[in-house]
């Protein structure tokens, strides 16, 4: 990995661990997969931490330009999955 994760420097510490976890999330479902469960349950601890869809849409945009992963393409996926499954992203 070379490149920085977007973040907000008005979060407090566990805020900003947890938001690079949700990263990792996204990451690890394009490179070997993770279960719909636990991407969603750290999605939801992201939404806590990012509520407003613009903050969202715009940190999940800088992300997925560093990185060329699309933070949006992972929850809709997994959004759309049954309970259980693992996402996999192409």
């Amino acid at each position: 990995m070379e490149y920085q994760y977007p973040i907000n420097y008005h979060w407090t510490t566990d805020e900003i661990v947890d938001v690079i976890k949700f990263y990792g999330a996204v990451e690890q479902a394009y490179e070997k997969g993770i279960d719909r469960d636990e991407l969603m349950a750290i999605y939801r601890r992201f939404k806590e931490i990012v509520p407003s869809k613009a903050e969202e849409k715009t940190l999940c945009g800088e992300f997925e330009e560093m990185s060329g992963y699309s933070s949006y393409r992972a929850i809709k996926k997994a959004k759309d999955a049954s309970l259980g499954d693992r996402i996999k992203m192409k």
